[in-house]
């Protein structure tokens, strides 16, 4: 029982990470209908920015406060990766909306290698760690197996990416529900010719949800470096398909989906690797996928799409 609660935690906790990447795939899907399969590779992004601050801040310019370091990486990085977003949408994408539907597709997927190439030759093919920078947690409970004691424990890194990631979801969610912004995406998504022509920005508003998605990434990409110490050029690919499953799993054009889909990606994974073969959890994430869209086409909360006549 100590076991599971502990494969529990972390469970959510790469859940949470997996579920902020989702959502900016399914907030571009649900406006224009486009998988930007380059979103994976902004969430590297953010983390390289993410080290690259931190490492200004506490070796170049002496910044000792832990707690004002971070929150300044964290800001910086949202900014700088908010305007990879932007520039990626502006440049790529927006001169092909009125192409055929696989032009966009092939550009994304390009885009995608062209981020990881970029970084691969400006940072190097080597992993790039960083020491642990919020040790310590709560101990919940302990028990004693054969194999010895087993103590549950919640870290307060663990603490700060689940909170993190309520309080964004619960933001996010009243952003597009109660501003004009949020209205402005609801009506570009059931049809953006006719909120052009009531009125509605759609170049603006469609680089808007690029910029959400974007720094939505960019705080995935610090957790994520914070929590694992470890990233390198290719992470965004890996973390990009798993979130990509985890919106198609929950219903892509549905944020609360996508943070489900997102939790239990994280879930089967760690469950997969804790209680039989960690070779073969992707192969469980995406077998569930299967399985799930099988009886539910449209994932967990998404809504069949009505074909307008």
């Amino acid at each position: 029982m100590e076991y599971f609660f502990q494969q529990l935690i972390n469970g959510l906790t790469l859940g949470s990470i997996y579920g902020l990447i989702a959502i900016g795939y399914t907030m571009v899907y649900g406006i224009i209908g486009m998988i930007n399969f380059a979103h994976g590779d902004i969430f590297m992004i953010g983390a390289f920015i993410s080290l690259a601050m931190f490492l200004v801040l506490t070796t170049v310019l002496g910044f000792a406060f832990l707690p004002v370091v971070l929150l300044l990486v964290l800001i910086v990085a949202m900014l700088f990766t908010s305007a990879w977003g932007w520039a990626v949408e502006r440049v790529a994408y927006r001169p092909l909306r009125g192409s055929f539907r696989l032009a966009p597709l092939i550009t994304a997927i390009g885009m995608s290698i062209v981020l990881q190439n970029f970084v691969q030759i400006t940072q190097g093919a080597r992993v790039k760690p960083l020491p642990p920078q919020i040790p310590g947690g709560i101990t919940l409970f302990q028990g004693s197996t054969e194999a010895g004691t087993i103590v549950v424990q919640l870290s307060y890194m663990q603490i700060i990416i689940i909170v993190t990631t309520v309080v964004l979801m619960a933001a996010f969610t009243l952003i597009i529900n109660r501003t004009s912004l949020g209205r402005a995406q609801r009506a570009c998504e059931q049809d953006r010719k006719m909120a052009a022509l009531l009125g509605v920005d759609v170049d603006r508003t469609i680089s808007l949800t690029f910029v959400m998605g974007a720094a939505l990434a960019a705080v995935a990409g610090f957790m994520f470096l914070l929590l694992y110490g470890v990233i390198d050029f290719y992470i965004g690919f890996l973390a990009g398909v798993k979130a990509f499953t985890a919106a198609v799993l929950g219903g892509i054009g549905s944020l609360p989906g996508a943070m489900l889909g997102g939790l239990l990606i994280g879930l089967i994974e760690v469950f997969w690797s804790g209680y039989f073969s960690v070779e073969y959890k992707d192969v469980a994430a995406f077998s569930i996928l299967a399985i799930v869209l099988i009886f539910l086409p449209s994932g967990l909360l998404g809504r069949p799409e009505v074909e307008k006549v």
